[in-house]
C-alpha cells in the first residue's frame, strides 16, 4: 500500500506542476488574445490543479489501515473522491457554459482572437493528452479509481481544448461567434467527464457485482479444486477498487470436518492467488446426497 501512495503521490504533484503551468499560459494567452474560449479552457485546467490535490487526499484516506471503526477498510474514500471531483467538474463547466450564453447573447462584445491563443490552444491539447496517458498508465498499474478519473479529466481538457482551437480558428476567420460557441462545447465535454466519474463512483459505493465473466472466471477456479462438488451459491460486490466474496461450495458429507475444511482452504487460497482484487473471501461448505471423489 505504501508503494501505491507513493506513486500516486507522485504522479499528482507531477500533473499538478504541470497544470498549474498550463493554467498560467492559457490565462495569459487568453487574456492577451481576448480569447474567451480560450480563457474557458485556462479555468477548466485551473481546476484541474484542484481536483488532483482532491484525488491526493482521497487516495491517501483509502490507503489507512482497517481500524476498530472500519473494519473493511477505507478503499470507498477513493470513491468519495472521485463523487467530489466529479461536482467540481460539473460547476467548472456550468460556469464555462453561462459564460459563452451571456457572449451570445451579447453579440457586440464578440471580438476576434488573436494568434497567441491559438497557439496556446495546440500547446494545451498535447500537454493535456501527455498527462491524460501518463496518469492511466499510472492508475492501472496501482488500480486508483481517484486518479483513473484524474487522467480522464485531463483527457476532456484535451478535448475541450479541441473545441477552443476550432472556435478560434473559426472566429478568425471571420466568425467571431465561434469562439463563445466553443465555450458551450467545452462546458458539454467537462460535463460529460463528471457524469461518467460520478456514475462509476456511485456503482462502486452501492455494493455493485462484478462484471458475468469475473463471476464465470471465479467459479471456474472453484470447479477445478478436487472435492468441489458444485458452487451453490456465489455473491461480489466491489468495495472500492477491492472484491469481496461470498461462495457456498457442496462436498462429499461424509467427509471428516478437517477434510471440508482443506478444500475451502484451498479454494480460498487459489482464489486470492489469481485474484488480486479480492480482498477478503468467504466460503461455506455444504454437505451433497452422494459421497464425492475428494485429494
Amino acid at each position: 500500500m505504501e508503494q501505491t501512495k507513493k506513486i500516486a503521490y507522485h504522479v499528482s504533484r507531477m500533473t499538478i506542476y504541470a497544470n498549474a503551468a498550463l493554467s498560467a499560459v492559457k490565462l495569459a494567452a487568453g487574456l492577451l488574445a481576448r480569447s474567451g474560449a480560450m480563457v474557458s479552457d485556462a479555468v477548466h485546467s485551473i481546476s484541474d490543479v484542484f481536483s488532483t490535490i482532491i484525488v491526493m487526499i482521497g487516495v491517501r484516506a483509502a490507503g489507512k489501515a482497517s481500524d476498530k471503526e472500519h473494519p473493511y477498510g477505507h478503499e470507498r474514500m477513493e470513491c468519495v473522491a472521485a463523487i467530489i471531483l466529479a461536482g467540481v467538474l460539473l460547476a467548472t463547466g456550468l460556469m464555462i457554459g453561462y459564460s459563452g450564453v451571456k457572449k451570445i447573447l451579447s453579440p457586440e462584445t464578440l471580438n476576434v482572437p488573436g494568434a497567441l491563443a491559438l497557439a496556446a490552444a495546440i500547446v494545451s491539447i498535447l500537454v493535456k493528452e501527455a498527462m491524460f496517458r501518463y496518469t492511466r498508465r499510472a492508475a492501472k498499474q496501482i488500480d486508483s479509481d481517484a486518479l483513473m478519473a484524474d487522467a480522464w479529466h485531463h483527457r476532456s481538457d484535451a478535448l475541450s481544448s479541441i473545441g477552443a482551437l476550432i472556435g478560434i480558428g473559426g472566429a478568425r476567420l471571420g466568425l467571431p461567434i465561434l469562439d463563445p460557441i466553443a465555450s458551450l462545447v467545452i462546458c458539454l465535454f467537462i460535463g460529460k467527464a463528471a457524469y461518467d466519474i460520478f456514475t462509476d463512483a456511485v456503482n462502486k459505493m452501492v455494493d455493485q457485482s462484478v462484471d458475468e465473466e469475473t463471476e464465470a472466471a471465479i467459479r471456474a477456479c472453484a470447479m477445478q479444486h478436487p472435492g468441489v462438488a458444485s458452487i451453490d451459491r456465489l455473491m461480489t460486490r466491489k468495495f472500492g477498487s477491492r472484491i469481496y466474496i461470498e461462495m457456498e461450495i457442496s462436498a462429499d458429507g461424509a467427509l471428516p470436518l478437517t477434510q471440508a475444511h482443506a478444500i475451502a482452504e484451498r479454494v480460498h487460497t487459489d482464489i486470492e492467488r489469481q485474484f488480486p482484487k479480492v480482498k477478503h473471501i468467504m466460503i461455506h461448505v455444504n454437505p451433497t446426497g452422494e459421497p464425492q471423489e475428494a485429494e
